[in-house]
């Protein structure tokens, strides 16, 4: 006789679980200029409000406790703000490195922390916003603390058409690649939705992990905005009586919408609608919490019928936090020294922007050949969530779950800081951008998920 069929292993977390979301919207006419094309650098409106939210995660097995920050940012330009949270956050609550985690949506329609706020039109209101974020942080992690209770965490995978790569050959200049819409190549459509639910099966949060750059509303536009994340979470809140909602950026480094660099809200909330939707079919092809299908037996009709019910199992009480250093080797760079030499006789413009980005760069990897990149890793039951602060291209999330095709894997872009792109090594021979503002040597995607690979296979063993 043969065994009988059985449905794939949920993957879940069961324990305590609190979320939260508090407001950090900054003020009309603060400095909002992140595209070197933009004209105007201050906001003049609010199309959604800027938010940041917490999760805190609890093991019922021991005092194993993680605290996950989702924040409405773009850039860490200036790292000062994220320093005091995740060091506020560590401090109170008496957690190591690894068991906090700070990821960006990376709206590129916010103000932008940067270190000289004085040299920029509306830079005044910056660090009163700053000091704001970090306040509205701590107490969005207080309040999820507040609230932890009994719950499970479960993750599903969906599908969207949202993301589209973005590394067009230009066809003026063949010689080159631009950042925009490429029609000849197929971008990761793998959407992954975690479900949180009280012991009752109440719904108490959603979250999306998903790969796509939030660069719908670029240079023409002025309005404060969280791009399409403000308009997926308003979806999803509305259809789910006001779930809390979070979106963690996945590997996106090529990844964007095809429709983009546009100066209406609309085109984002339509962006963002596509995402929602999307991400609520995925919630409603879940099983009840708790259970999973289980083969019941056959029911003769017209054809003999397979029957399979829900049935209650047991989730995985695992949780645990790990991080480890990969050492990358860097470009041949400029030193900071020459770049502000540069800077100095640059004209305003895309020009200028290039230079910024480039100084702020390489004032984060230091002065030296090679940079200790962090990868971090969190187990939640049978779920892994990995990332980097870099913003690797999605082969990183790709060959991870080939690699691991039995997990559910969370992969994050630009966690707990923002250093620039991962691209792969083929790409180093190219004429692109996400080269040109990467510090790393060609290599450097691969090596970090070699290093990824082993510690999610120490996280499962352990």
């Amino acid at each position: 006789m043969s065994s009988l069929p059985t449905a794939p292993e949920p993957a879940a977390f069961a324990g305590k679980i609190g979320v939260a979301r508090c407001d950090i919207t900054p003020p009309i006419g603060i400095a909002h200029r992140n595209w070197g094309a933009a004209q105007k650098f201050t906001a003049d409106s609010i199309h959604r409000a800027i938010s940041v939210g917490a999760i805190v995660i609890q093991s019922t097995e021991n005092d194993v406790q993680l605290v996950l920050i989702e924040a409405d940012y773009g850039f860490w330009a200036d790292v000062s703000a994220l320093q005091a949270i995740r060091s506020q956050v560590r401090e109170q609550y008496r957690l190591d490195d690894a068991q906090v985690i700070v990821s960006i949506t990376h709206t590129h329609a916010n103000a932008r922390l940067i270190e000289s706020p004085e040299s920029i039109p509306g830079g005044d209101l910056l660090p009163a916003w700053g000091e704001h974020l970090v306040s509205q942080t701590l107490l969005a992690v207080q309040q999820a603390m507040a609230s932890v209770q009994p719950a499970i965490l479960e993750w599903h995978v969906g599908r969207c058409q949202l993301a589209a790569a973005r590394d067009l050959v230009d066809p003026a200049h063949p010689e080159r690649r631009i950042c925009g819409y490429d029609p000849s190549v197929t971008a990761d459509d793998t959407l992954l939705l975690g479900r949180v639910t009280d012991m009752e099966g109440h719904l108490l949060a959603v979250i999306v992990n998903y790969a796509c750059h939030p660069t719908t509303l670029a240079w023409e536009n002025h309005a404060i905005s969280p791009d399409f994340v403000g308009a997926t979470r308003a979806v999803i809140a509305q259809h789910t009586s006001n779930a809390e909602v979070f979106f963690l950026q996945g590997a996106s480094g090529e990844l964007a919408p095809k429709y983009q660099y546009v100066g209406d809200p609309a085109v984002a909330d339509r962006h963002g609608r596509q995402l929602g939707f999307a991400a609520l079919a995925t919630l409603e092809d879940m099983d009840p919490p708790g259970t999973q299908l289980a083969y019941q037996g056959v029911v003769e009709s017209g054809a003999p019928l397979a029957i399979w019910k829900p049935v209650s199992y047991e989730p995985s009480r695992s949780l645990a936090a790990s991080s480890v250093m990969v050492e990358l080797p860097l470009k041949d760079l400029p030193s900071s020294s020459e770049i502000l030499a540069q800077l100095e006789t640059a004209p305003e413009g895309f020009a200028r922007e290039r230079l910024r980005r480039k100084l702020d760069v390489r004032r984060k990897v230091g002065e030296g050949d090679a940079f200790a990149l962090p990868v971090s890793a969190w187990r939640l039951g049978n779920a892994i969530l990995v990332g980097t602060m870099t913003e690797a291209y999605s082969q990183f999330q790709t060959e991870l779950r080939r690699r691991f095709p039995d997990q559910r894997l969370i992969c994050l872009n630009m966690i707990n800081g923002w250093i620039g792109y991962l691209p792969p090594r083929e790409l180093y021979a190219e004429n692109i951008y996400q080269v040109w503002q990467s510090p790393f040597a060609e290599g450097g995607l691969e090596k970090t998920i070699d290093t990824a690979t082993g510690l999610i296979e120490q996280l499962l063993t352990n």
